[in-house]
């Protein structure tokens, strides 16, 4: 799943974001759509707390690196959390 560092999307994160997608990453590795939501409110709710926000296309990107290699009902389930992720991400803005 380390395929998503070779993103060229990845190259204008922050440094200190990338890290956190990184251990995001981890994380969920192995883990069905409906398990990455703690994993991803734990993300916002930690980059909050160290002063490091995530845009809403930060968060697409994550997400969709997420989906890479599920099933299409996993990533149906991705993107129900994603909407989800999105509206609390814009709470915390």
């Amino acid at each position: 799943m380390n395929e998503w560092m070779n993103n060229p999307a990845m190259k204008n994160i922050d440094p200190e974001k990338l890290e956190l997608i990184r251990i995001a990453s981890e994380r969920t590795s192995g883990k069905s759509g409906k398990d990455l939501v703690p994993v991803m409110l734990a993300l916002i709710t930690g980059a909050n707390r160290q002063g490091i926000r995530f845009s809403p296309d930060e968060v697409t990107l994550i997400m969709e690196i997420l989906k890479e290699g599920k099933s299409k009902e996993e990533q149906e389930q991705i993107d129900r959390t994603l909407k989800m992720t999105s509206s609390i991400l814009k709470k915390h803005t």
